[in-house]
């Protein structure tokens, strides 16, 4: 399985990573969007672990420009925000697949990610 992490803090980035290769996971970490875009366009991704916030450009473009060239890619978000707690990232995105707090134990998350990369395969 192949999952995209998507976070501007590298730490937390690299704590989500080890957890994702406890379950047998193979994971590419990248700090901006543009990074993100790039891995996209030239490998195949089966989960995306994006936060909402990051530095230097826009996690929405991410999620769209996935939606449309990894179309079979599911995202899982994570934000340290209030926004979209009504639940309409999923009316925006087709490929959300969960929408998490950014303080979720790093454990649940794998799970996560894990339950919706066996979703697909």
């Amino acid at each position: 399985m192949q999952v995209l992490i998507v976070q501007s803090c590298q730490e937390l980035g690299q704590l989500w990573q080890r957890h994702l290769a406890r379950l047998g996971m193979a994971t590419k970490l990248v700090c901006c969007p543009d990074d993100a875009i790039a891995c996209l366009s030239a490998e195949p991704v089966e989960t995306i672990v994006l936060d909402l916030e990051l530095k230097g450009g826009s996690a929405m473009n991410v999620a769209d420009y996935a939606s449309f060239r990894q179309p079979d890619a599911r995202v899982v978000f994570v934000t340290g925000r209030t926004f979209f707690s009504d639940g309409s990232i999923f009316a925006h995105f087709a490929n959300a697949r969960a929408f998490l707090p950014v303080t979720t134990p790093p454990e649940d998350l794998a799970t996560m990610v894990e339950h919706y990369c066996a979703e697909g395969c």
